[in-house]
């Protein structure tokens, strides 16, 4: 009787089974995602070799402070600002266009460009460095976003004038040394974790869940009514898709 009741004490049921087999799941897939980020880290880190002949691959279009602002006494200080929110924008022409649908026709429109906008957890992040001074030629602004039902808070510069775009050629002067056993490793772990059903579980068990945002500095209340914003319904899949784009940046 004891050796029965001991044999039996040992099995474990079904739905314990099928527990420890998803935690071992779990337990890989977080290893192979801690494995990935450290080889896309050390990739990262490989050091740029200078080419012998640099060549030019299309045009790169950046912001640059306006001739007459730079002759004044506060030039250099407006160069500081330009510093911390230029945007650059690439294109294989000097024209900078893109494809448009109009009337059922594809047409090329002029490509927009706006200088780049400060993030909550950026305004006191010492590694910007954003002094007292400069931050008071920003203005905090406060955007809707329909698919997470909350306001999203951003930092705009409110002399954008200041600034004009240029255009330059833009040329490629060093490579970066290709390591083929690195490369395999991060394709092989990327093709594995890039799964549908990988994906779900990174993001619900790693990223903390599904549309869960994380933010250092502040909290953002949610809205708790949509009857004053009107946005493009989607459709079911759209909607899964965009979700899962977000949970895999």
């Amino acid at each position: 009787m004891e050796n029965d009741n001991l044999l039996f004490s040992r099995l474990r049921s079904l739905r314990s089974r099928k527990r420890i087999i998803k935690k071992d799941v779990e337990k890989q897939i977080r290893k192979k995602y801690k494995r990935n980020r450290e080889l896309w880290e050390t990739r990262r880190k490989i050091p740029l070799v200078p080419l012998e002949n640099p060549y030019q691959k299309g045009f790169v279009r950046f912001f640059v402070v306006r001739d007459d602002v730079k002759r004044t006494k506060d030039g250099k200080f407006f160069e500081g600002i330009l510093s911390k929110i230029n945007t650059y924008m690439y294109s294989e022409t000097r024209k900078f266009l893109k494809k448009k649908r109009k009337f059922g026709r594809k047409i090329y429109v002029p490509r927009d460009q706006k200088l780049g906008r400060l993030l909550p957890y950026q305004w006191n992040d010492p590694k910007l460095g954003l002094t007292i001074r400069e931050k008071q030629y920003f203005l905090k602004r406060e955007e809707y976003d329909p698919f997470r039902k909350r306001y999203n808070v951003y930092y705009e510069f409110i002399e954008p004038w200041r600034f004009t775009l240029q255009v330059k050629p833009y040329m490629i002067t060093h490579y970066k040394p290709l390591n083929s056993d690195l490369e395999k490793e991060i394709d092989e772990l990327d093709s594995y974790l890039n799964q549908h059903k990988i994906k779900g579980i990174i993001c619900k068990k790693i990223n903390g869940g599904l549309g869960k945002l994380r933010y250092e500095d502040e909290k953002i209340d949610l809205i708790e009514s949509r009857k004053y914003f009107h946005y493009k319904k989607m459709s079911a899949t759209e909607f899964a898709d965009y979700f899962m784009d977000e949970c895999v940046r």
